[in-house]
């Protein structure tokens, strides 16, 4: 068994046909979730998600909602500038940082895109503070194109399943993409992160309880070592 920070990653992939059971259950269970953060448009989205890099949802929803309807947009941002910014975000992690990414992207939106956030994966990346999963979250919540973003819980959760068998988050996305059906991509993403949030945690999976315990290799194998220790 491989490790990736601390979370156990089971080795193989389910079979396509075990797969499509998977996203069946998944579905079931979590199909109305979306995006727990609050925003209004693609600009709201993409700050709230460098925003959440190593926070939670609910805590970055703390500071934007009284954040946004002060500074809503990019050039509203760049009046308020980088320091009351920091000011404004420091209750969350790295927010010297998160201030700083943010303050350039937005100079970027403002001088080339007009204050619009673009709508494709190499302009996104291009901007400071803005990787691949960042991108991803933007295409696919704020502008409704398929994307499958890979944060910690669709790691975890993918990888342990058995609908991914990657080292890294590139990779997984990738195994993704080839195991689930591109319509479904995007609301995929929204499964996995609601089953990592509820049942396939970190730390103490609740696997007995599980849907998909019949079917997910590390459910399967962790099922068994609990019987023989009882």
């Amino acid at each position: 068994m491989k490790k990736i920070e601390n979370k156990t990653v089971s080795p193989g992939k389910l079979t396509p046909k075990k797969i499509r059971i998977v996203l069946e259950i998944l579905q079931d269970n979590y199909g109305d979730k979306t995006t727990a953060l609050e925003f209004q448009d693609p600009f709201q989205l993409l700050v709230s998600t460098i925003l959440s890099a190593q926070s939670t949802d609910v805590q970055v929803n703390k500071i934007t909602r009284s954040l946004f309807r002060q500074y809503p947009n990019a050039r509203s941002f760049l009046l308020l500038g980088q320091p009351e910014l920091e000011n404004k975000i420091k209750s969350i992690g790295l927010y010297k940082n998160k201030a700083r990414n943010i303050i350039a992207s937005c100079e970027i939106l403002v001088e080339k895109y007009q204050g619009r956030v673009p709508d494709n994966r190499e302009e996104l990346t291009a901007l400071p503070g803005v990787g691949r999963k960042t991108a991803n979250v933007v295409l696919s919540v704020g502008f409704k194109q398929d994307a499958i973003a890979v944060d910690t819980h669709v790691f975890r959760v993918s990888n342990r399943i058995g609908l991914a068998n990657a080292s890294d988050p590139q990779k997984t996305e990738l195994d993704l993409m080839k195991n689930i059906p591109q319509q479904n991509w995007s609301a995929a993403h929204h499964w996995l992160i609601w089953h990592g949030r509820t049942i396939c945690k970190a730390q103490n999976p609740q696997c007995p309880a599980c849907p998909i315990k019949d079917y997910c290799l590390y459910s399967r194998k962790r099922l068994k070592e609990l019987r023989k220790i009882s």
